[in-house]
């Protein structure tokens, strides 16, 4: 994990909430994968600042939000108090504090491309999601991360370093890039089928605020969405 979501974590959380690749492009392209969240049990991974999880619980959602980072887990808890639980785990290791059948929904908003395997992942989300139960996640677009590093094999799982600008300051982050192949067949073998796909859109209003990304974003998907139903 960087140093984005650790020592930078205040600055992130403050970028995040109105970027234009967050706020207008990620955050409405999953929310409308999600639907309406009242009365609920939503699990939120990878919550960071508690930006989704503050959503739900507005729209009356029982909302659990985990963070490997503990200073994300720290700005939700002073975000949200007694309205969410929140604690910080490591989802490399599953998701042991969770009980079976717990959850209608798990979202996962741009965080898979911090796993070498998402198998065990998708398995212990599998596992916590009651049955018919929707997984939502959002994750870089396998093409891009591709076409910006060619000398590399699409077909592998690779750790790729970038210096990325998101809280106005170059930080060095790493993520693995993955293949549709393989990010379907983690799907499948964690026991979920594909409910709908989408490429997003970016919110018309960014039209307006930042002119330049709308116009690459509306030509040049950056991220994948995808909505999953438990088997």
């Amino acid at each position: 994990m960087g140093e984005m979501y650790t020592k930078h974590a205040k600055k992130y959380a403050d970028a995040i909430e109105n970027n234009a690749y967050n706020a207008l492009y990620e955050r409405p392209s999953t929310l409308a994968l999600i639907g309406d969240v009242t009365n609920k049990k939503v699990l939120d991974l990878g919550c960071g600042p508690g930006t989704y999880a503050e959503l739900f619980v507005k729209a009356g959602a029982q909302v659990t939000a985990i963070d490997l980072a503990e200073e994300m887990v720290a700005i939700t808890r002073e975000r949200l108090g007694d309205n969410v639980t929140c604690y910080a785990q490591d989802l490399a290791n599953g998701l042991p504090k969770e009980q079976d059948d717990a959850f209608d929904i798990v979202v996962c908003p741009l965080m898979l491309h911090y796993l070498e395997d998402l198998v065990p992942l998708f398995k212990e989300v599998h596992r916590v999601l009651k049955s018919g139960g929707l997984f939502v996640f959002s994750t870089h677009h396998p093409l891009v991360d591709f076409e910006e590093n060619a000398f590399n094999n699409y077909f592998d799982v690779e750790l790729l370093t970038e210096e990325w600008n998101t809280i106005g300051e170059p930080v060095e982050v790493s993520f693995y890039r993955r293949s549709f192949t393989n990010l379907f067949e983690s799907l499948s073998e964690g026991g979920f089928v594909l409910d709908k796909f989408s490429e997003g859109k970016p919110d018309p209003e960014m039209k307006t605020e930042s002119p330049e990304t709308f116009e690459r974003l509306s030509r040049r998907p950056n991220f994948i969405f995808i909505r999953a139903k438990a088997n």
